[in-house]
């Protein structure tokens, strides 16, 4: 970061504090934004955490959790926007620009409070008093973390606080398959596992705590709603709101299922479109050289990273995967020569 004297500064009297990040939140935006409030309130300062919308249950087990305020919750969103009209400080985790966080984003951009971007995302918008922006980190956990000790302040993570900052790290690096997982990654998790972090619970929680109905749903997806097309060297899936509805499906009951599609052999390119509250989200995948970030904001309103991007579309779910489809031939020739190397974001 630069200007960290200025910023370790700004810390060192306590303040009012908000921290937000992207909605449906995932291990890496939840993660960080926990652990970063469990940093800050050791320091004295009064922090609440906000995300714009609800989040899977198998996150729900990371400490700070029970003082999360939900914007989209009509019993949160009072408290959520005095946490911004009265914060002398705005922590923007996770996410490169104020659109992505929708009513908050104009909230935070009105607001008087200074302003900190700390993310690993793409064309981040330089919006904020001081920015922490790496692409090259494999999470925004790991930013946190570093953060941390450049600040002096290594001695403050404790076990609940490397919990967070290891979830949001696993998660992000593929369970370190992916080859954002460097050296650096591995040196600063394995300071969070002697810090107490249980590998085996973390795994479980995360990956292995599923509901029957998200099983069955799984199944149906993989054989019904999987489509391969080997001439672009794509898969995708398009799941319908009636289809969510009649698997009773929660939010992260859809996570991952796009990678399930980037695993068949010779695909480089997968997609998901997922119909819920009248908008069709995307998530896009791909490996080697083929950039899903460049087509999600050429083509839907998106971006992220380079093998892992999102987007949205307000047509109908038919018509956004034709959109889709018209989109993909042009691209043929660099699906083809996509090296398949396993790569993630």
């Amino acid at each position: 970061m630069q200007n960290i004297d200025a910023f370790k500064q700004l810390l060192q009297t306590p303040r009012r504090i908000a921290i937000v990040t992207h909605p449906k939140p995932d291990a890496d935006a939840l993660g960080s934004s926990l652990g970063l409030a469990g940093y800050l309130n050791k320091g004295g300062h009064q922090v609440q955490v906000v995300t714009p919308t609800d989040y899977p249950k198998f996150l729900q087990w990371m400490p700070g959790n029970d003082g999360v305020l939900n914007y989209e919750r009509p019993e949160h969103a009072a408290a959520a926007r005095q946490a911004f009209a009265s914060a002398e400080v705005i922590f923007c985790l996770d996410f490169p620009c104020l659109s992505r966080i929708g009513e908050l984003g104009e909230l935070v951009r009105q607001s008087a409070a200074r302003k900190v971007l700390i993310d690993h995302h793409l064309q981040p918008e330089m919006f904020a008093d001081f920015t922490l922006s790496r692409t090259e980190a494999a999470a925004t956990c790991q930013l946190i973390y570093e953060l941390i000790v450049d600040l002096g302040d290594a001695d403050l993570i404790d076990t609940e606080i490397a919990e967070c900052l290891y979830a949001g790290i696993m998660t992000d690096t593929g369970s370190f398959r992916h080859s954002n997982t460097t050296r650096q990654v591995y040196l600063v998790c394995a300071d969070l596992v002697g810090r107490g972090v249980s590998i085996n619970r973390i795994n479980r929680l995360v990956y292995d705590t599923n509901t029957e109905e998200r099983m069955r749903f799984l199944g149906f997806a993989l054989k019904d709603k999987l489509v391969v097309v080997p001439e672009y060297r794509l898969a995708y899936f398009a799941i319908s709101a009636g289809e969510l509805e009649q698997y009773h499906s929660q939010t992260g009951d859809t996570e991952g299922l796009v990678n399930y599609g980037l695993s068949i052999e010779n695909i480089v390119f997968a997609a998901l479109f997922t119909e819920r509250d009248g908008m069709v989200r995307i998530s896009f995948r791909s490996v080697g050289d083929f950039s899903v970030n460049e087509f999600a904001r050429a083509h839907f309103d998106g971006g992220g990273h380079k093998n892992a991007a999102g987007g949205r579309s307000t047509l109908t779910l038919p018509d956004t995967v034709a959109k889709f489809l018209a989109a993909v031939p042009q691209y043929q020739a660099a699906l083809q020569n996509a090296d398949a190397e396993v790569v993630g974001g």
